[in-house]
């Protein structure tokens, strides 16, 4: 764990000017999502989505194992008057915090028993959003590799069967990488 956190802090920490604006497919699912309620954002690094989702009014908790990019997650927020609250893990290690959500984000994080259990997070009615590229990606970019990829097609595969699938669909990007997306309800 303490390699990994060193690792983030200092990818993090490096990053003076972190992207402040959710993926562009969050905001294009914005409909879908509630307005209020609790949020979580798991691995949610700088918190752009976090952010994105407590300025809908939204009360939102960000996750993450770098304290580097939680910082600058909480400075994004107080610069638009905005509460967040920041709480640093290791999702591998501890699994998510306790507590239902109406709404779980995971962005470009990849460990599949977490996505296998994510049901449990959420109230009933709750929204799980993800976005992930998958191995197609690697025809176009080295990074991330395999390990951190889902496969084609895998991430539906990967829900409990107590979510429903509101919307899923995979391809590539305007920013050119190939993503999974998905809202499912539970």
């Amino acid at each position: 764990m303490t390699d990994a956190r060193e690792q983030w802090n200092g990818i993090w920490g490096a990053r003076a000017h972190p992207t402040v604006e959710p993926d562009p497919w969050i905001e294009e699912i914005a409909s879908l999502l509630p307005d209020r309620g609790r949020a979580i954002d798991l691995a949610g690094g700088a918190g752009r989505h976090a952010v994105w989702l407590a300025a809908r009014g939204l009360n939102v908790t960000l996750v993450d194992i770098s304290e580097a990019a939680l910082t600058l997650a909480r400075d994004a927020a107080d610069a638009r008057g905005l509460t967040l609250t920041c709480m640093p893990a290791d999702l591998e290690a501890d699994g998510p915090p306790p507590g239902r959500w109406d709404v779980a984000v995971i962005a470009h994080f990849l460990h599949r028993p977490l996505l296998e259990q994510v049901d449990r997070l959420l109230e009933p009615g709750g929204k799980l959003v993800v976005v992930h590229p998958t191995r197609t990606n690697l025809e176009r970019h080295p990074k991330p590799s395999a390990r951190f990829l889902l496969e084609d097609d895998e991430l539906r595969t990967l829900l409990p069967s107590s979510l429903h699938l509101e919307r899923y669909e995979e391809g590539w990007t305007d920013a050119g990488v190939h993503h999974a997306r998905l809202v499912a309800q539970r």
